[in-house]
């Protein structure tokens, strides 16, 4: 029996691409978890209103289900792990949708110094991408697990019918990242 306690990880996928490389690297990373990792995959990018400040109100009965459920998501978790395309060399529209809405959030376990990490799957990076990320999750305050960024080069012909990734040295890759993230998480 071990006596390592649960780390509960979010994995947030910056694509509404049905057959996201970025969405498969997520999902694969859940398959390859260490044992002692509890991951969920967030997926209703697409379902969330556009961000309004004056919709983001602190009465839960109030805000937008969809709203809700990504605070409650983000509440749940003990660190949160992303991986996002660029898109017109920043961030995604929808996904920085979805980071407008946790910056209002004045919960206790909000963003607000929360381990944050990210995947890059591009083959040619994604620096753009990654330093709008750092911006806006430096502005909530997150503290960013350096040692867990990584780039991790995926291409659509690696995914397989089953929307994972099949690769071993991906795999490999993705089981280490999550282990030095938990390690970063378990010391805080």
């Amino acid at each position: 029996m071990s006596s390592i306690s649960p780390i509960h990880l979010l994995l947030v996928s910056g694509s509404l691409r049905r057959r996201s490389t970025n969405t498969a690297v997520l999902r694969t990373a859940q398959v390859v978890a260490p044992t002692h990792l509890v991951t969920a995959l967030y997926d209703e990018l697409g379902g969330l209103p556009h961000f309004n400040p004056d919709d983001d109100v602190e009465s839960v009965d109030l805000i937008d289900p969809a709203v809700r459920r990504l605070r409650d998501a983000i509440h749940a978790a003990d660190g949160v792990l992303f991986c996002t395309p660029e898109y017109a060399g920043t961030l995604p529209g929808s996904f920085k949708n979805l980071l407008d809405w946790t910056i209002g959030d004045n919960h206790l376990r909000a963003m607000y110094r929360k381990p944050v990490a990210w995947i890059v799957a591009s083959l040619r990076g994604a620096d753009n991408v990654y330093e709008s990320l750092r911006t806006v999750l430096g502005f909530a305050h997150c503290d960013i697990i350096e040692a867990a960024c990584v780039q991790i080069p995926v291409t659509s012909p690696m995914i397989g019918d089953d929307d994972l990734i099949g690769d071993d040295s991906v795999r490999v890759t993705l089981a280490e990242t999550l282990t030095t993230f938990a390690a970063q998480v378990e010391g805080r």
